[in-house]
């Protein structure tokens, strides 16, 4: 049975679903124009070759995280 939240799962999983599609952007674009959209794929390297700190970035993707998480819960409080 199908409980109509499936679209709450891109939003719980919001850091993978990031991870993932920028890697699809960056093939895309490198194979349809030969110019990338990132500097690497997925984009928490793309952050550390902007100088990004490695235990930054974990921090934020965790912050990101617990907000999105907070975000579908209270979604699912509503219905």
């Amino acid at each position: 049975m199908i409980s109509k939240h499936e679209l709450l799962l891109a939003l719980v999983g919001g850091i993978f679903v990031m991870e993932a599609l920028s890697v699809i952007f960056q093939v895309a674009s490198f194979k349809s124009s030969g110019k990338r959209v990132f500097l690497m794929a997925p984009i928490h390297h793309h952050f550390e070759l902007k100088g990004w700190k490695e235990p930054k970035i974990v921090v934020r993707f965790w912050i990101v995280s617990i907000i999105l998480a907070l975000l579908s819960l209270s979604t699912l409080k509503l219905r």
